[in-house]
């Protein structure tokens, strides 16, 4: 068989493409489905919840189940805020999770930034630390860093319930995968301009890291705002509470829970980091993926 004859059969024959058009198919929207059912699972709650805060109490309790209150009223909002210091908890848990937020991800660029660009004994032995403080589950460290914040007399201050959950190794892992992604000869070139470590960090690798920074504040600033046993132990004024903790004073303010008030005082909880959600949500992909193929 002459070239122009096997090139005239490949071209008109259309086994191949009908064959796997179909075998594409199936696998697709079994994907589809079993995404859908995760979104329900996941969504429903907070529908439940978002709704359950328009609700009377016997609205609550009724059977079968009554998505829709009857009246959208605020009365379980300003009761909310009524029966508990809103304003300290919402004060106390900004400052907390700002500050918060703001070392770690300033610790983990500085942190990798050390580990991929500069050379010093024992680099590898270092990271690999790193790596291990990942799989090291956090209530471990629990009673250790009590005893310290104890002994330095910090029950009740800013400084307790900051400092001993500063070091991010979540963070530190990620920015180190993203740098190893960089083009090297923009800090060569830096370099022999003259700038410092200082500055190559500040002016090159962080304009050009922006989604991950991006991915690692969204974390932080969650498990910052959601921290709920920390600051339980730490903290036993009210003056000082933070938001999930204050949370806990309003379920047992009147000794019988009211539901649709403890709803209403979740979604003021939420609501916050939603809006902080949606401002990254365009940068946060492209972070979490950034040198997910490098080693």
């Amino acid at each position: 068989m002459s070239l122009d004859v096997r090139e005239k059969t490949a071209v008109t024959s259309p086994v191949a493409p009908v064959t796997t058009g179909k075998k594409r198919g199936r696998p697709r929207l079994g994907g589809y489905l079993m995404m859908a059912v995760a979104v329900a699972v996941m969504i429903l709650p907070l529908v439940w919840m978002m709704l359950a805060s328009f609700k009377q109490r016997d609205e609550i309790y009724t059977v079968p189940i009554q998505w829709l209150p009857e009246s959208f009223e605020l009365s379980n909002y300003f009761a909310a805020l009524a029966a508990v210091p809103f304003g300290n908890f919402f004060v106390n848990s900004l400052i907390t999770t700002v500050v918060g937020a703001t070392l770690k991800i300033s610790l983990g660029l500085t942190t990798a930034y050390a580990v991929v660009f500069l050379e010093f004994p024992f680099k590898k032995f270092i990271f690999g630390l790193v790596v291990f403080a990942l799989l090291v589950p956090q209530q471990i460290v629990i009673i250790p860093n009590y005893t310290l914040v104890s002994d330095l007399g910090w029950i009740n201050t800013y400084q307790g319930l900051i400092l001993p959950g500063l070091a991010s190794a979540f963070g530190t892992f990620l920015f180190r995968q993203h740098f190893l992604t960089l083009p090297i000869s923009i800090l060569e070139a830096a370099a022999l301009d003259g700038a410092s470590h200082w500055t190559r960090l500040w002016k090159f690798v962080v304009p050009i890291s922006a989604p991950t920074i991006a991915a690692v504040a969204l974390v932080s600033i969650v498990s910052e705002w959601n921290e709920y046993l920390w600051p339980l132990l730490v903290v036993d004024k009210a003056e000082m509470m933070t938001l999930p903790v204050g949370l806990t004073l309003l379920q047992n303010n009147d000794g019988v829970t009211n539901w649709g008030v403890l709803m209403a005082g979740t979604v003021l909880i939420t609501v916050p980091v939603l809006i902080v959600f949606f401002l990254l949500q365009r940068r946060i992909v492209t972070g979490l993926t950034s040198g997910a193929v490098t080693g």
